[in-house]
């Protein structure tokens, strides 16, 4: 839970690096929050039936609500700790921009997964404190 709260804490940082453990625990959070969400809103639509918009219905899409503004209030932190993690393994963080190319975002994946770079570089010392050795 700290690696989350880490993220907020950190809001629009787009400066310096960040673990693999903070990118991926963000992460996960993240996709158990809104799988959660969607499941509660769901059921609650199933429970309202076909008879209009009952009180279960009027909840879903208040879960439905929550779930939007959650999504609006964590895209910021995302982006900036997914800049974190690909200057971690001293890339620019404009190299994020491979979203919006067809199968970039495995590219991507393939960056976020890569051990750090040992050592400090051009975005600042390495978040495991570790210093530059060789294997």
């Amino acid at each position: 839970m700290d690696w989350y709260l880490d993220a907020f804490r950190n809001y629009a940082v787009f400066t310096g690096r960040s673990r693999r453990a903070a990118f991926w625990f963000f992460q996960l959070f993240n996709a158990i929050v809104v799988f959660a969400l969607v499941i509660l809103a769901s059921l609650l639509f199933a429970l309202n039936g076909s008879e209009g918009l009952g009180v279960f219905g009027v909840l879903g899409f208040i879960i439905y609500g929550v779930l939007t503004i959650y999504g609006l209030a964590v895209i910021l932190p995302a982006l900036a700790l997914s800049v974190r993690r690909l200057h971690d393994t001293d890339r620019s963080g404009w190299w994020y921009l491979l979203n919006f190319v067809p199968f970039g975002n495995i590219v991507l994946l393939v960056f976020f997964i890569l051990d750090s770079t040992p050592g400090q570089n051009q975005y600042g010392p390495n978040p495991k404190g570790a210093e530059s050795r060789v294997v």
